[in-house]
């Protein structure tokens, strides 16, 4: 009975992760402007197919060795452990959204679902030198979500700004959202999705102290949402006397991000701080980056990467593991991130080019690379 509810667990925790892929797709589709929505969903459900096809040929078994059935089946935890994959590479898709072509983009998320995202997994989750340094990442707030955010930062360097986003007096040209009731759905399937991420990692659910561990999990996750959706709502008040929206959907999937590291261990009010505070610290970052000109058009580099270290840290601080293995562990998975990022991004622009022609980013990508429009309009012809 355990081995059938184990196996449950992660096949339906799995589907639930799985449906984070269209909360990607929504957000940043409505983040962006309506010339690149095409270009966006593209992206997002080719990104996700891709991943899970690089993740089979070699990436599990680079992160765990070969497919076996143990306390559930092989196959359950295969399932599982892809959809985390896919949604490591759609961290990026928002990030260099606008102005990256579409095979580039590809080459570089088979390399990491492949290669590069399995490697620095297996170092934690498949029982490699980290975890027997006592690394701590219940979910993912590195291993998945600051990884994601590595290697778009370095892919984003290489890249450059939108065109016009940075005038030359340093000031920064703000380009809305095109879609805000969209991204807003975008961002409640995240967190309807995030209940499996994080809920499914308890990877049993045969005894009564699993089912609670679960709930305990799935409570937190919760709690640390609201906290950061509520923060970025008062800050936003405070600071510019208007309630944002968009802050406010970026706050929340930031507390979200934050408590991945260890829904298991806090209380609801522990994980409500961890949540406030990482929404605070992707409040700060967001203006920070558009200060170095790092053009990040959704803000996933603030809500998985930054918020992804202080959910990583936060265990050291509240919970039972080290501060100082945790920064560590942060620090060799973020160096070999980021570097082997670099490296493989370089070596596709060399090749095949990173961006789109100014013609094309100035058209819109949809038509440029894709020739259909995500918004068709039929206009009626003057008689006259």
């Amino acid at each position: 009975m355990e081995y059938i509810l184990s196996t449950f667990l992660l096949l339906f925790s799995g589907i639930l992760v799985f449906f984070m892929a269209a909360g990607f797709s929504m957000l940043e589709a409505g983040m962006v402007r309506t010339k690149n929505t095409t270009a966006i969903l593209t992206k997002n459900i080719c990104l996700y197919s891709l991943s899970c096809l690089a993740f089979f040929v070699c990436g599990y078994f680079l992160m765990y060795g070969p497919m076996s059935d143990g306390d559930h089946a092989g196959t359950s935890d295969f399932f599982f452990q892809v959809v985390f994959v896919a949604t490591a590479a759609s961290i990026i898709s928002g990030t260099i959204a606008e102005r990256m072509k579409f095979w580039p983009f590809m080459v570089f998320v088979a390399i990491l679902a492949g290669v590069i995202y399995p490697i620095q997994g297996s170092w934690t989750w498949g029982g490699g030198f980290l975890s027997e340094m006592g690394f701590s990442d219940f979910a993912g707030s590195t291993i998945v979500h600051s990884v994601g955010g590595w290697a778009a930062l370095a892919g984003v360097l290489l890249l450059g700004a939108r065109t016009g986003k940075y005038k030359e007096d340093g000031t920064v040209n703000y380009i809305p959202p095109s879609n805000l009731p969209l991204a807003t759905l975008g961002t409640f399937v995240l967190w309807f999705g995030w209940f499996g991420f994080n809920g499914g990692s308890q990877l049993a659910m045969g005894t009564k102290e699993d089912v609670n561990a679960i709930a305990n999990v799935i409570l937190n996750t919760n709690m640390a949402a609201c906290a950061g959706a509520v923060l970025a709502a008062i800050a936003t008040q405070l600071l510019y006397k208007k309630v944002d929206l968009t802050m406010i959907l970026n706050g929340a999937l930031a507390g979200l991000v934050s408590i991945t590291a260890g829904p298991d261990y806090p209380t609801m009010t522990t994980a409500i701080l961890i949540g406030a505070i990482g929404s605070s610290l992707c409040l700060i970052a967001i203006p920070l980056l558009d200060k170095v000109k790092i053009d990040d058009p959704v803000g996933a580099l603030s809500v998985h990467l930054v918020a992804g270290v202080w959910g990583t840290l936060a265990v050291g601080i509240f919970g039972e593991a080290s501060l100082l293995t945790q920064l560590q562990g942060i620090l060799i998975i973020g160096g070999f991130t980021f570097i082997s990022s670099l490296v493989v991004w370089k070596v596709i622009q060399l090749v095949m080019g990173l961006r789109v022609s100014l013609e094309d980013e100035t058209q819109g990508i949809d038509i440029a690379e894709f020739g259909i429009s995500a918004y068709s309009m039929e206009y009626k012809e003057n008689p006259a």
